[in-house]
């Protein structure tokens, strides 16, 4: 497919002003030909309306007759050719610009991709957070002085593990890209809960790090996988909060993950065997009969979901033309591509080096840092504060519980008002205090007062998903929206490693120097956010200058023959 047909990124919009998703002023209005035809380049938005009053506006409802076809330029006859999916495109069949459609109609259909598609992707994101974090558990129940480690060589196993998992995202990408997702995932959970089961038999610190790495190796590329999949089923605006639906299953994990080690662990001494044995083969079988089931239940595309086993599908004719034009006019990029189709090394190379999406790379290195420790080092720190095994495991909860809840928050009010970096931003001050009291904190402090502050610190509303659909929307292909996910997932992985090192064996039990440590990096994250705002808006600003100076045939000439892609063509704009 043509360059000029790689990169467009189309925000629909109704004939009335309103606001984009893009964020885009339109300054130009009385240049567009068709008003109301939706344009990667210029956006219709009230003047005098602000994001922040947008979060006390009701929803716009439609009536289940009118018509959902959103305006875009597949409306334009010049412009639908300019962005015609590719000849490879696994759904081309089913590509009509002229098809129309209900509300009632999508609204049904993107429901019933809710239970097939999203409610299957949290239960496999469970089964992969159940054998990633159950090493926490473990430790409750003398899993270290069992083996006879350190907690050095605890961050040591953490250390191997993310490091593996970091560098098995990109070529997990690169192949999931090539047989397809739907292929590629079940094996990594059958393969991975193998490597999980076989912790029952560890004997110490070799086959513990063993172990770490080949569970890293195989998980590695799960999320960012996942993330594709989802893409090829919902649109820009969609697939934020199902991403935080995604992740609300990692922390829903990590309150039925301590439930089923209270009743796992009192199985310490049946058969002679300690009760971590237990956790780590239970667990690991739970998330192989998950693998199993994702073999039946994942399908390609949405006019790929017949097989042996299901031979109506799950959608008619009708419906999977709903599914497709819908896609395509909120975003003619993804028909750039076909869904087995590899990235080949020149590809791999521009989506990397499109700089433009690294400043979303820069803040996923350090985002999460200020919460990492105090969560990594929860259960260990119950213990030591007098807490038993059983209820350091269940004392973790809460936090997981508050956090869910405002990620799912955050998540959906960042679509409402149409910002990112500020909302970030909000996160790192939630942070502050509650770094600066545990640095300040009298050994002398009571321990529930000491874990009602951690439990406040880890109960922040994380930002992970709404940047994930960040780096997605701002990517503008198929081939960088594949590399960004893995290139982003990697800077979250390393974000981990530097996390999992900042609290040491000589520093403990109050970890003084570490929480300075966490200070310091909440302080160079709030500088970090409010950069990565001034840039895209700067950004924006200069194209917008650029583009309106430009004469409507000159526009044309410029999508008909322009060599940039993705996000360096002049008619792309940035979310913040």
């Amino acid at each position: 497919m043509s360059s000029k047909n790689d990169s467009i990124t189309i925000n629909a919009v109704p004939n009335t002003a309103s606001s984009s998703s893009d964020g885009v002023n339109n300054t130009d209005q009385e240049k567009q030909p068709t008003k109301g035809i939706a344009e990667a380049t210029i956006i219709e938005q009230a003047p005098s309306s602000h994001p922040l009053l947008s979060l006390f506006k009701r929803k716009e409802k439609h009536r289940p007759d009118d018509i959902a076809t959103q305006p875009s330029v597949y409306d334009d006859p010049l412009k639908a050719e300019q962005f015609k999916p590719s000849p490879k495109y696994e759904n081309l069949h089913r590509f009509d610009p002229s098809f129309r459609w209900t509300w009632g109609e999508e609204e049904r259909l993107v429901k019933r991709i809710d239970w097939k598609v999203t409610a299957w992707a949290c239960i496999a994101f469970f089964g992969l957070d159940l054998d990633r974090s159950n090493l926490s558990q473990a430790n409750t129940d003398n899993f270290l002085e069992d083996l006879g480690l350190t907690t050095n060589d605890y961050n040591y196993g953490n250390t191997v593990f993310l490091v593996s998992f970091l560098l098995a995202e990109l070529p997990s990408q690169l192949v999931s890209k090539k047989i397809g997702p739907d292929r590629w995932i079940p094996t990594q959970m059958i393969l991975w809960s193998i490597v999980a089961g076989s912790q029952f038999w560890l004997q110490g610190r070799p086959s513990f790090l063993a172990c770490r790495a080949l569970l890293g190796l195989l998980q590695g590329g799960f999320i960012p996988d996942l993330i594709l999949y989802l893409s090829y089923f919902y649109k820009g605006t969609e697939l934020p909060f199902r991403l935080a639906l995604f992740w609300m299953a990692n922390r829903l994990t990590d309150v039925v993950a301590p439930l089923l080690a209270y009743g796992l662990l009192r199985l310490r001494g049946y058969h002679g065997y300690e009760g971590w044995r237990w956790l780590f083969l239970i667990e690991a079988i739970i998330t192989f009969s998950i693998g199993l089931w994702s073999w039946f239940m994942m399908a390609p595309s949405p006019t790929q979901t017949k097989s042996w086993y299901r031979p109506k599908g799950w959608f008619t004719e009708h419906e999977e033309k709903i599914l497709v034009n819908r896609i395509l006019r909120d975003d003619p990029s993804k028909g750039d591509m076909h869904n087995r189709q590899g990235i080949t090394i020149k590809m791999l190379w521009k989506s990397l080096a499109d700089y433009n999406i690294w400043p979303i790379y820069i803040i996923g290195l350090t985002f999460g840092i200020p919460a990492g420790p105090p969560d990594r080092y929860l259960t260990l720190t119950l213990r030591a504060l007098g807490f038993d095994t059983f209820n350091s495991n269940l004392l973790s909860i809460p936090a997981q519980v508050a956090t869910t809840i405002n990620m799912l928050i955050m998540t959906y009010i960042s679509e409402i008002i149409n910002q990112r970096a500020l909302l970030g931003l909000f996160t790192q001050f939630w942070f502050l205090p509650c770094v600066i009291a545990l640095a300040m904190l009298p050994e002398n402090t009571p321990h529930w007062g000491t874990y009602a502050l951690i439990t406040v610190l880890l109960s922040y509303p994380t930002p992970h998903p709404m940047q994930v659909g960040w780096s997605s929307r701002n990517s503008n292909t198929v081939r960088t929206r594949t590399v960004s996910a893995a290139a982003y997932n990697i800077c979250v992985q390393i974000q981990s490693i530097i996390s999992s090192n900042i609290y040491r064996n000589d520093d403990k039990p109050l970890y003084r120097r570490g929480n300075r440590v966490l200070i310091g990096i909440n302080c160079l994250n709030i500088v970090v956010y409010i950069a990565v705002k001034l840039y895209y808006v700067y950004e924006n600003k200069r194209r917008d200058k650029i583009w309106n100076a430009k004469s409507l045939d000159e526009q044309n000439e410029y999508r008909e023959n322009t060599k940039d892609e993705g996000s360096k063509r002049l008619d792309f704009r940035f979310v913040s």
